[in-house]
């Protein structure tokens, strides 16, 4: 069977990683969290002191760090590598969260990211979210989805997120958090969020993980299937 591209994109907590990861089991297909890597970027300009706004020195150390996924055997998850060590953790802390739309709009990582993305992907068969995938990474993506959430509720997702981890932070703190990177995540001349015009719109406010997922399935069978017609059509015409 054909493999293809599954882009989804949206807000923060709208449980795109969640649905993306649980999509790719049921077909079997790679999954890709960008989020994750631009966290890696940002995680390892703090950790070696790089400022910002020192480009060139970004641009080295863009170079120099591996970002990489490893499948967890116990849990069956990917888990972001950066520099051969497991950073799954570190990456999901509010100091990293609040951080990491400013480095993603640098315009050096941005370009460095997408094109890894890119190589991920080139074989299909893969579902990657995060901002701009159906947008920059994989125009051509075959199935498109754009996820939303109340912002409230989406604070509160990620306060109980970070709450199993240990992470006790006021959903105000949260709510805070998110529209500032709504905003920088929307405005940014590189690649901003953006629903791309062939995306079709999930709103999560009032869904269940398993509704999410039915939803992208139904979406993925339907294309498939109008993929085999069409070349099915063709071998006819022939």
């Amino acid at each position: 069977m054909r493999k293809i591209v599954i882009a989804i994109d949206g807000y923060s907590s709208c449980g795109k990683s969640t649905t993306a990861k649980a999509v790719a089991a049921e077909l079997g297909y790679a999954y890709i969290d960008t989020g994750a890597m631009y966290r890696a970027v940002t995680l390892y300009l703090l950790e070696h002191s790089i400022r910002f706004d020192d480009l060139p020195r970004i641009e080295q150390a863009l170079h120099e760090m591996h970002i990489t996924f490893k499948r967890n055997r116990k849990t069956g998850r990917n888990e972001l590598c950066l520099d051969g060590a497991i950073r799954e953790d570190e990456i999901r802390q509010m100091r990293i969260s609040n951080l990491v739309s400013e480095v993603s709009g640098i315009p050096a990582v941005r370009h460095a990211m997408v094109r890894q993305q890119q190589r991920m992907g080139r074989k299909r068969g893969v579902v990657m979210d995060g901002r701009d995938i159906g947008t920059t990474v994989f125009p051509d993506a075959e199935v498109k989805v754009f996820m939303t959430a109340d912002v409230l509720t989406r604070a509160l997702r990620r306060q109980e997120e970070l709450a199993v981890k240990g992470e006790q932070v006021p959903v105000e703190d949260i709510v805070d958090n998110l529209s500032k990177r709504d905003h920088l995540d929307s405005t940014r001349l590189e690649s901003p969020l953006r629903r791309a015009p062939d995306a079709v719109l999930l709103d999560t406010t009032h869904m269940m993980i398993d509704e999410q997922v039915d939803f992208v399935l139904e979406r993925v069978s339907a294309r498939l299937f109008s993929l085999a017609a069409a070349g099915w059509e063709q071998r006819a015409t022939q």
